[in-house]
């Protein structure tokens, strides 16, 4: 995969990312950890299906077999954002648990100078710090309420993005050591143990069922199109790009997600949001313009 292809796919991914927050608003009667459980299962499946067809059975139990702490440890992080995610959206609004979530690149960021000893880029510094500004713009109009609820959602909400930043520098940490001569580990099954870790932890909470079949019927389609899909294809895109540009880029969830709300669901975005949402947008074009005439260069 090529750069401009690995930005090509996290825009998709995001995209994909994006329309839980509207669907969720969509369901008859199902919640809370019910509503996690059916996401996380229905992504397990397709992820099942998907990763046999392209490791193939035996290739696919020999990497859940040996994969190591390295595999289990992203495991681990991915089921932590796909229950965190899901719950923090039944107690507080789709703003609220997005503007959170931005946080990401600054964790990401932070957390890859500490373990990894990287020394980031001043544009991507820039990027971050705009990006930022744009998120407490946003901040200062999507985190509404100030009820124990609203504010339970909020925290919930944090750590889907201390978990991504643990991920994204995992497997920062892991392309640099293909790149030194190790041997490359396989960590799309990774994404699988965490549908799995999420799925099984949250079905105990989640009974007895009660969700309706048009509710499983959207629930499925979350499993395959907003997470097996894009979480796969991200994994593929972290081998090119590194791990705060991937946190960075998956900001454009926010923009995507509060739109959807907004058109979907009713849930009106004020003129903060939109002027932050623009900022974050800018933020991200200013960093990818500015690699792509560093990168010509360099081949001049």
């Amino acid at each position: 995969m090529t750069r401009g292809q690995a930005l090509a796919t996290m825009l998709a991914v995001t995209l994909m990312w994006s329309i839980a927050g509207v669907v969720s608003r969509w369901l008859d009667g199902a919640s809370g950890f019910e509503i996690t459980f059916w996401r996380s299962a229905f992504n397990a499946l397709a992820l099942v299906v998907l990763l046999l067809v392209l490791r193939g059975p035996a290739r696919l139990w020999a990497t859940l077999r040996g994969g190591g702490r390295a595999l289990w440890l992203s495991g681990v992080c991915w089921s932590v954002m796909f229950t965190a995610f899901m719950v923090a959206l039944t107690l507080t609004s789709v703003a609220n648990v997005l503007v959170t979530m931005a946080l990401g690149p600054l964790f990401t960021a932070l957390l890859s100078r500490a373990a990894l000893g990287h020394r980031l880029e001043p544009r991507t510094w820039v990027a971050i710090a705009l990006a930022g500004v744009g998120i407490a713009w946003m901040h200062g109009s999507g985190v509404q309420g100030g009820d124990a609820r609203q504010w339970l959602g909020t925290l919930v909400a944090l750590a889907v993005p201390v978990a991504g930043a643990i991920n994204w520098t995992l497997l920062q940490h892991l392309k640099t050591r293909a790149a030194g001569g190790d041997e490359t580990q396989d960590m799309l099954p990774a994404v699988l143990l965490g549908a799995l870790i999420s799925a099984a932890v949250t079905l105990p909470l989640a009974w007895p069922l009660q969700a309706t079949p048009h509710d499983v019927g959207w629930l499925a389609m979350l499993g395959v199109v907003q997470l097996a899909i894009p979480c796969l294809l991200a994994v593929a895109a972290a081998r090119v790009l590194s791990g705060p540009e991937i946190s960075l880029l998956a900001l454009l969830e926010v923009v995507f997600g509060v739109a959807w709300a907004w058109l979907g669901a009713g849930e009106s975005p004020s003129l903060a949001v939109l002027g932050g949402g623009a900022l974050v947008l800018l933020a991200l074009a200013g960093n990818e313009l500015l690699a792509l005439r560093r990168a010509r260069a360099a081949v001049v």
